[in-house]
């Protein structure tokens, strides 16, 4: 950091504000989490300076000896984290989940063909086929939905669905759904419509190592997820996939979608995913579903309308109707506030995405920090006071700076 002042003190400064702006504020977003120091030091290290482009010792350049052997190390304990054998390969070198989600679809799909999945504004992601995304562009698009009622996914109506549309990919996982997936019936829906199941576990991969969800193991036909959300690793992305169809999808991250890997990036995976199976990682997952629903019960003590009436995982979705405040302002008035999280939109949403009727809170930064159930209840206070008198956001700002330096960042 010293080097960095001395030769960048623009960029430093962004540092130092942007480490205060952390360190001061309480971090609801459900998809963000504090990497540990070791994973962080990992990051800078001088794998960063190599280039490697291929697979591990098919490679198209020199000096390949440590990359190679870090690679195969990292892919190895990716299968002991989730308990692999070796019918699943494991490929750890996409940047992000969206280029590895792309990359299963052009491995596995032609142009054109059908995909089933959760619409956007009912817990999917963007790219399960949105329209503004490549995959709502280079594939027909087929969404279920969740049950108006329950606000849950409905297994046998998905399977009729499925039944009619005739997918060749089914997509489960999701970004703002709060309920246990029940991938086993998901693995048979698209057995009997002869469809690739594939699992996007970008949300939830920590609670599954940690053994707080169940697992999309061996339903799945393909599994893909996010390095950085409740993992706790670097920003970064795996396939996981039966091993009989390496050879279909592997070849669409590299050399189909991009070039050498971020080694320095593969060696923070590494250690975080050597972290995700100790005893204290799984302790860790276990306290962040608990976390979520504490926050859930207290908000909803506050008259807060959560969907689907609860929670199973790490996320939360408030219905802010009854509020008479939208989810673009509540967004920003928390954030005045210093508890950040973002606005979303929830089932049946009767506004815009801009602006919608929701806001999505999560428990996994938090519980990094050392937070429990008692300071989840301290939060849905902050939370609804300020929700409902506006005003106390300034003084609720300085109140929560000084709860945060109880729990410091790792």
């Amino acid at each position: 950091m010293k080097t960095i002042q001395a030769q960048d003190k623009e960029i430093f400064d962004l540092i130092k504000k942007e480490e205060k702006r952390q360190v001061q504020t309480i971090d609801l977003i459900a998809s963000e989490n504090y990497p540990s120091r070791a994973v962080r030091a990992a990051l800078t290290s001088l794998f960063v300076a190599k280039y490697s482009e291929g697979r591990p010792y098919k490679r198209y350049y020199g000096g390949m000896e440590n990359v190679d052997v870090l690679e195969t190390l990292v892919e190895e304990r990716a299968k002991k984290a989730f308990g692999l054998g070796e019918d699943w390969a494991v490929n750890v070198q996409p940047y992000s989940g969206s280029p590895a989600n792309y990359a299963v679809y052009r491995g596995l799909l032609d142009r054109g063909d059908t995909i089933l999945s959760l619409d956007l504004s009912h817990g999917g992601h963007l790219t399960h086929g949105s329209p503004v995304s490549l995959s709502g562009i280079d594939f027909h698009i087929v969404h279920y939905m969740v049950d108006q009622r329950t606000q849950r996914l409905d297994y046998g109506a998905i399977g009729e669905l499925a039944i009619e549309a005739r997918p060749k990919l089914i997509i489960a996982g999701y970004s703002a759904y709060s309920r246990i997936i029940d991938f086993e019936a998901f693995g048979k829906i698209a057995q009997k419509v002869g469809a690739y199941l594939m699992c996007d576990i970008a949300h939830i991969a920590g609670l599954i190592v940690g053994k707080a969800h169940p697992s999309p193991f061996p339903h799945a036909d393909v599994v893909t997820t996010t390095t950085h959300k409740t993992l706790r690793g670097p920003r970064g992305a795996m396939i996981i996939c039966r091993e009989g169809l390496r050879d279909k999808i592997f070849p669409k991250v590299f050399p189909g979608l991009q070039g050498g890997p971020h080694n320095h990036t593969i060696a923070a995976l590494g250690v975080a995913l050597k972290e995700a199976v100790t005893p204290a990682f799984r302790r860790y997952a276990s306290q962040v579903v608990k976390n979520a629903q504490a926050l859930a019960k207290h908000l909803q003590a506050h008259d807060f309308e959560i969907v689907s009436g609860g929670t199973d995982n790490h996320v939360m979705l408030v219905d802010l109707r009854n509020k008479e405040i939208r989810g673009k302002q509540a967004q920003e008035l928390l954030e005045s506030a210093g508890i950040v999280t973002n606005r979303n939109t929830i089932p049946f949403d009767p506004n815009t995405p801009f602006n919608p009727s929701g806001v999505r809170f999560g428990t996994p930064a938090v519980t990094t920090r050392g937070m429990k159930e008692r300071e989840m209840k301290q939060i849905a206070s902050w939370i609804s006071e300020v929700i409902s008198t506006p005003e106390s956001a300034s003084r609720v700002k300085k109140e929560v700076a000084s709860f945060c330096k109880q729990f410091p960042i790792p």
